[in-house]
């Protein structure tokens, strides 16, 4: 064999042994830092998640509606851009409304969906529906029959009554929306098969204003960052708003009562939820404000009163170097006030005010009995047995939470029962004269407010 064709062949040997090296390094290098780590999603191409819209036509829903005006006739002949002014009156569903168009009611204006599918889809940009009532979906949840869904950015949805709908508004993919001043209520089916009252799914930008919810399942916000829930009040539903991987979104001045959950905050980052009431959220998961793995979110001057739990807190603040402030809240006549299932720190609480509570602080799980990684500071307990000789407003010893019979409760949760019966107050109290064991340490407050301050927020309850 010559020597060219040997360089030729040993050439050839080294261009097809190098990618395979490089192959191999970087199996290597992936199995090191974790699958999927040299992955490139720079290039990928963007799916698009939306739902298709399918309306079920007329003539396949309930015959009470067939003899009614269809409202998409109405709808239709209405030029792009006018406003299109409906007479007192009841009308058939669906409705597909596609244009822009300024709609409102003139007197009781009823669309009817005839308990089958959706009744009315907003499928387009810089709408207006106004003083309607939308009644009669379908119950299927895997269809998403719904009296409202929006499809479209920067519409105006107000004075609309929802009633008797599997989910109530549904915005999936739309952005810059105002949804104002509106009645919401869902279908007279047990709490766990209604549907969600208003929910965003993959929207932002959003303001949420004015509206009354009552005996749906949950107002939610999935995906979607940056919205603002505003003047809300909601009754008698599970979640009043969950939030699950939805950064940024602010809710202020709402009142939520005899809900199971107040706001849960789920894999969360950054927002703020202030002034707001939260009341009567009892029953095995009752809970005032629920954090699960959230990070950097601030909680302001919220009376949480009433709850069987004030504050639950999984995991959270979750990112490193990250904290979850509490400022000038109120917690009153709570089970337990604040609840950590796992002390990893970064929890500041500053200006707060424990009062009636059967327990102010829990701390649960990991960390347990270390009490030191959060931040107390200035707070007011009615609970506090020092005193204040200089009288500047300031207790002249820190303020320490310790379990003591309570580790009994908090370790065995069916003993929570009998929370404040004559025995576990006397074996408490007994505890306290001369521990068993060492008592753990729940929480400690440096300075403590000697004086209970006065609220501010307007519509606090007392």
């Amino acid at each position: 064999m010559s020597i060219l064709r040997r360089l030729t062949l040993l050439a050839a040997a080294v261009a097809l042994a190098l990618p395979a090296a490089r192959a191999q390094d970087t199996d290597n290098e992936d199995r090191a830092r974790g699958p999927g780590s040299g992955a490139d999603f720079s290039t990928a191409p963007r799916v698009d998640v939306h739902k298709p819209v399918v309306l079920i036509p007329l003539y396949m829903r309930d015959k009470r509606i067939h003899g009614l005006q269809p409202f998409q006739e109405l709808v239709d002949k209405a030029p792009a851009g006018s406003v299109l002014k409906v007479p007192a009156g009841n009308y058939s569903g669906p409705v597909h409304l596609k244009k822009r168009l300024t709609i409102e009611g003139e007197g009781q204006v009823v669309i009817d969906g005839g308990d089958k599918g959706t009744v009315f889809v907003l499928e387009t940009n810089e709408a207006t529906l106004r003083n309607l009532t939308i009644t009669g979906s379908g119950d299927s949840h895997d269809a998403d029959d719904t009296c409202l869904n929006i499809r479209g950015h920067g519409n105006l949805v107000e004075n609309l009554n929802i009633a008797d709908c599997l989910f109530g508004i549904d915005l999936k993919q739309a952005d810059h929306n105002i949804v104002r001043n509106s009645k919401v209520r869902s279908k007279d089916f047990e709490l766990g098969v209604r549907g969600d009252g208003i929910r965003l799914w993959y929207s932002h930008d959003n303001l949420i204003e004015n509206n009354l919810i009552t005996d749906t399942r949950d107002m939610v916000a999935w995906y979607s960052h940056r919205n603002v829930y505003r003047g809300n009040e909601g009754r008698r539903s599970r979640y009043s708003i969950h939030f699950m991987f939805a950064n940024d979104n602010i809710v202020e001045n709402n009142r939520f009562y005899d809900n199971a959950v107040g706001i849960y905050f789920m894999y969360m980052e950054g927002g703020a939820a202030r002034n707001n009431i939260i009341s009567h959220a009892t029953g095995a998961t009752g809970m005032g404000l629920g954090f699960k793995e959230s990070s950097d979110i601030l909680l302001e001057n919220n009376e949480i009163i009433y709850c069987a739990v004030g504050v639950g807190s999984d995991l959270s603040p979750f990112q490193p170097d990250t904290t979850i402030r509490f400022v000038n809240n109120r917690f009153a006549f709570n089970g337990i006030a604040v609840q950590l299932t796992s002390e990893l720190g970064g929890n500041e609480l500053s200006g707060n005010t424990f009062e009636g509570n059967l327990t102010d602080m829990f701390q649960a799980g990991r960390g347990r009995g270390e009490g030191n990684k959060n931040k107390w500071e200035g707070n007011y307990f009615d609970t506090y047995q020092g005193f204040d000789r200089d009288e500047d407003g300031v207790g002249d010893t820190p303020h320490e939470e310790y379990a003591y019979a309570d580790r009994i409760w908090m370790e065995i949760p069916n003993a929570r029962f009998f929370k404040t019966s004559p025995v576990l107050e006397l074996l408490d109290f007994l505890e306290r004269l001369a521990p068993f064991s060492n008592p753990d340490l729940q929480a400690r407050d440096e300075k403590p407010r000697y004086i209970k301050p006065e609220r501010r927020t307007e519509g606090s309850a007392s």
